[in-house]
């Protein structure tokens, strides 16, 4: 069903990131009601990945581009937003979130969301849909359970994690800059949780890399680690109305999923795929034995923050305003995995 405004077919489209997981979603959540979409990437020589990835759930035809453009340069991005009604802002610079310097990281996600920003603003762009990520709504400390919503604003920290940072900064810089904008475009963010289902293609898994872990059995046992479980195609049909309703003009939205601990996520995947889950840990590691490990395993430090607590988010305002149901946990985590053993990895 297509519930866009006017003549979708009419309507333009720019997705920032083609080759990455959420973009290459809500580019066929795009294309499947009838619109027009532009990506962008890096390299020219990327329009391959992109077309293949997204013709495995449909047909892009004639209306999907591509435009060169880089979030730590200004050039090309002017031409990037030319001719387009709406902006999905899905891209996340590369960089290394275990890095010593958080500005690596810190920096390129909030000088090129700004870049994205003017560009749209300047072209008389109708609604810019930026991703955020839950945690840019969540208390600075995990030293309590507790509930959320999208009024809370994570307060920056040095000692937080670079990634959460990252996507707190270059939020809370898309709504400083907008606050000054007097034009017709209008800001959305969406605020997802740990994004998991289908891949389209194996080059940029991302969150995903967790159940790949569990299927090659690389872990011993899980930790003590809770996951607000969302479907990447529920996060993309989320962009998606946050695009085209009104109400959503001026709105952030959490768009986070049911909270499981990753030893439920395991039982899912052992149920849900039989044979093809035999290498999955069931055994609940030891809260110690994890920061034990984190010591010498720096993957590992940006999760110990949440060890053992249930922090969780509201998504009741994305429920009440645009109707968004995404579906159950368990069924993203399965389809996960079964996508990722169809592309011969697990």
């Amino acid at each position: 069903m297509n519930d866009a405004p006017g003549n979708p077919r009419a309507e333009r489209v720019l997705v920032t990131g083609g080759t990455g997981y959420l973009a290459g979603w809500c580019i066929a959540a795009l294309l499947q009601r009838g619109y027009r979409v532009r990506t962008t990437v890096r390299s020219a020589a990327r329009e391959g990945v992109v077309r293949d990835a997204v013709s495995t759930v449909t047909d892009p035809g004639d209306r999907l581009e591509l435009a060169v453009a880089d979030l730590t340069a200004d050039a090309g991005w002017d031409a990037a937003v030319a001719g387009c009604e709406h902006v999905l802002h899905v891209a996340s610079p590369l960089g290394d979130e275990h890095s010593r310097d958080a500005d690596a990281l810190i920096v390129p996600a909030r000088d090129g969301a700004l870049r994205v920003l003017r560009a749209a603003t300047a072209a008389g762009v109708r609604r810019v849909v930026m991703t955020s990520a839950a945690n840019a709504a969540s208390p600075a400390s995990y030293a309590a359970d507790g509930c959320t919503d999208e009024t809370l604003w994570t307060v920056d920290d040095p000692a937080l994690p670079a990634y959460r940072r990252s996507k707190t900064l270059a939020e809370r810089a898309a709504w400083d800059l907008m606050a000054g904008h007097d034009g017709p475009t209008t800001l959305a963010t969406v605020l997802p949780g740990a994004v998991f289902g289908p891949v389209l293609s194996t080059a940029n898994l991302g969150s995903v890399r967790i159940v790949q872990r569990l299927l090659e059995g690389r872990m011993p046992g899980v930790p003590r680690i809770g996951l607000e479980v969302v479907d990447v195609r529920d996060v993309a049909d989320l962009h998606v109305r946050a695009m085209t309703a009104p109400e959503a003009a001026g709105e952030r939205f959490l768009g986070t999923g049911e909270f499981v601990w990753m030893r439920e996520m395991a039982a899912a995947l052992r149920a849900g795929l039989g044979a093809d889950a035999a290498r999955v840990p069931t055994r609940q590691l030891p809260d110690v034995a994890v920061r034990l490990a984190a010591l010498v395993d720096r993957s590992l430090r940006p999760i110990m923050p949440g060890l053992g607590r249930r922090n969780r988010h509201s998504t009741e305002k994305a429920r009440r305003l645009l109707g968004w149901r995404p579906r159950p946990a368990a069924d993203a985590v399965v389809d996960c995995a079964r996508s990722l053993v169809g592309h011969g990895i697990g």
